[in-house]
């Protein structure tokens, strides 16, 4: 092959450009699979000097490891030049873990990778004390003395000032050579494969642990690697998908086993996600290796972190683990968490009182589906404990955890009705303060919770929960037209087009106000629960005061909840009407918001009281819902036009085309 390809590919394998860099490794595979021995020989020789070269650029050391890789999986093991050139570039790789470029020392530790897969364990065996040392010695590191020029005066200060900064920084930042160092361990054990097991030793795997307890999240996330290889390593065998199957009895998983399952339970209550999702990684390989004989011995200690994990708010924590479950469970998951319900119970209860609001609100679905899915005679002796602590969740500052509270609530009453009355006069004052927040899903959740109530109990609830939604649909009329700011609006109606200018062209909403991006280190959305009493006042750190109109959304969308049940049958004629006038109230900014509430919910209530029933009231809607079709509210016209859509299915487009005419001949 001619010389000007293999500089071509040089040149783009010492580009700073990733994407230059990546095209060039099967331009060079390709070469090798035609170059004579003499050119692989060259070019070895080539990667040795740019290895060696201290004074090169991070591009072309980078080059080295990336072309030795390459390299190494062409040759054959036996071949001398091989032999040679595996000793001197193992010695290059270890030098060039501790190069100043993080690029150049992942790609040194998977030179080490390969040079394992490639001649076997003897190379770990040659190199984990270097390796090892790394790890060991940048396993704790000083902080640097850059932020020590505090005035001893003024010490106790600076150290309150630096607290939030220093743990941040603990959390995120990089950390030296450890994390790379770890990553290249991980490619060892990949690469030596079954073989490593008998490299296991008990100074390894506390190394190991003493890195999932580190303070740097990075480097928890890479040790949860390092031991998810480490369990595949000590296997016999491995299926046609990977997966690890099949232990010795004297295998270091079993000897550890406790030890993996307490630190892989840690892992997957961790802060950060990603950590999360690769304690859930290690756990499936582990629990897929100790067989079904051994498993059930870790289960009390991974099962309820298994479970709260399907409803982690992290799309990737979520989905895996949902998997997780089903490959361990099958169909017995039921009767797993029937089994091991004291484990599971404790773990909901615990992970409701973290500093994460995302564990807090999976905490509550989790305690919800119990009440819904698991035998009632094992979930009853427990009843008083997850009651207590979805009440205390209900003055959360994070309303996702709120609403979850307040819908689990309502799957308690209705599954356990006895063990729940006597918490009726505690939960009644919270299903109603959900029923008029801010939050629009938070009142649908209410209204769903407090239509569970009237199920469960019957006559005894339905004048309490009648007269709330009338409150509710009377007192739109009291609603502000804005806010105190806007005060000067014009008494009386006004039209929507006016309250919206005043609002839009208002700079205080759209001026200096704090913004986060994504994953950003927010504020975090704390438990309102203190000292002085967990529901005291419900605590509006993150809330609005509650507007007359919210409740008179909420109180729709509870009639929507209500429709079907023939207990509250003689009601709905005296709530509809009351609808319909709170439909016709439009003075205030957010009656398109009602409007919207009101378009969405007319098919179910038409549905849940009957076809004839909801025909002697459709004259009462006709003009909301073309008022509502006529907005510039794009979501309030939309849902207007499929409210009409529904309503002519339901009731049959004749019926409806009748009754419009009549309303508006033209």
């Amino acid at each position: 092959m001619a010389n000007v390809d293999v500089a071509e590919i040089l040149e783009l394998l010492c580009s700073p450009k990733k994407l230059e860099r990546d095209r060039a490794i099967p331009s060079l595979e390709k070469y090798l699979q035609e170059a004579k021995a003499k050119e692989i020989e060259s070019l070895g020789d080539t990667f040795i000097r740019n290895a060696e070269n201290s004074d090169a650029s991070w591009e072309i050391r980078n080059s080295s490891m990336l072309g030795s890789k390459c390299l190494l999986a062409h040759m054959h093991s036996d071949e001398k030049y091989c032999e040679e050139f595996a000793m001197g570039i193992r010695i290059l790789a270890l030098r060039l873990l501790t190069d100043d470029e993080v690029r150049v020392r992942m790609a040194a530790g998977e030179v080490l990778g390969v040079l394992c897969i490639k001649f076997g364990p003897t190379i770990y065996a040659q190199s984990r004390d270097v390796v090892l040392n790394l790890i060991r010695t940048n396993l704790s590191r000083e902080m640097s003395n850059s932020n020590m020029d505090c005035a001893e005066s003024n010490k106790c200060s600076c150290e309150s000032r630096m607290t939030d900064a220093t743990q941040i920084f603990h959390d995120t930042a990089g950390w030296k050579f450890l994390e790379t160092s770890m990553k290249a361990l991980q490619s060892m054990v990949d690469g030596c494969g079954q073989q490593f097991e008998e490299f296991v030793t008990q100074e390894l795997i506390d190394l190991i642990f003493e890195s999932l307890s580190h303070a740097n999240r990075f480097v928890r996330e890479t040790g949860f690697g390092v031991l998810s290889s480490l369990i595949c390593g000590c296997t016999l065998d491995r299926t046609h998908e990977g997966a690890c199957t099949s232990l010795t009895e004297s295998s270091p998983i079993l000897r550890f086993g406790h030890l993996f399952s307490h630190h892989l339970g840690i892992g997957l209550m961790d802060n950060w996600s990603q950590v999360r999702l690769a304690a859930a990684v290690a756990t499936r390989k582990f629990l897929a290796t100790v067989g079904e004989d051994t498993k059930h011995v870790f289960y009390p200690e991974l099962i309820p972190k298994l479970c709260l994990n399907r409803y982690y708010l992290a799309e990737g924590v979520r989905n895996y683990s949902q998997e997780t479950w089903r490959q361990i469970a099958g169909t017995e998951g039921k009767e797993l968490v029937r089994k091991y319900i004291q484990n599971v119970v404790d773990h909901y209860v615990e992970q409701t009182q973290v500093e994460n609001h995302a564990v807090r609100e999976a905490s509550c679905s989790c305690i919800s589906e119990l009440a819904v899915k698991i035998d009632s005679d094992a979930v009853r002796p427990f009843v008083p404990r997850l009651l207590e602590t979805l009440i205390v969740c209900f003055g959360d500052d994070s309303w996702p955890v709120r609403d979850s509270a307040c819908l689990a609530c309502g799957n308690f009453v209705l599954s356990f009705p006895e063990e729940s009355k006597s918490s009726l006069e505690t939960l009644f004052p919270l299903f109603f303060a959900n029923l008029e927040d801010p939050i629009t899903s938070v009142r649908q959740g209410a209204a769903a919770a407090l239509a569970n109530v009237v199920r469960a109990y019957g006559l005894h609830v339905v004048t309490t929960v009648v007269n709330k939604v009338r409150e509710g649909l009377s007192n739109v009329k009291n609603q502000q037209a804005e806010s105190e700011k806007y005060a000067d609006i014009e008494k009386g109606p006004a039209t929507f087009g006016v309250v919206k200018r005043l609002r839009d062209n208002d700079m205080d909403l759209h001026t200096n106000q704090t913004m986060y991006s994504c994953g950003s280190l927010a504020p975090k959305m704390g438990r309102s629960c203190s000292s002085g009493g967990c529901m005291s006042g419900m605590n509006r750190t993150f809330r609005s005061a509650p507007q007359p109109w919210e409740l008179a959304d909420g109180s729709i969308y509870l009639v929507s909840e209500l429709a079907a049940l023939p207990i509250v049958k003689a009601e709905m004629t005296s709530l509809l009407e009351l609808m319909a006038k709170a439909a016709h109230i439009r003075h205030y900014t957010h009656h398109v918001n009602l409007l919207e509430t009101l378009c969405h919910q007319l098919p179910t209530i038409a549905e849940g009281i009957g076809k004839r029933e909801f025909k002697a009231h459709l004259d009462l809607f006709l003009e909301p819902i073309f008022y509502s079709l006529n907005l510039e509210n794009a979501l309030t016209s939309s849902a207007a036009s499929q409210c009409l859509n529904q309503l002519s299915t339901l009731l049959g487009p004749n019926i409806l085309r009748t009754r419009v005419e009549l309303f508006q001949p033209s």
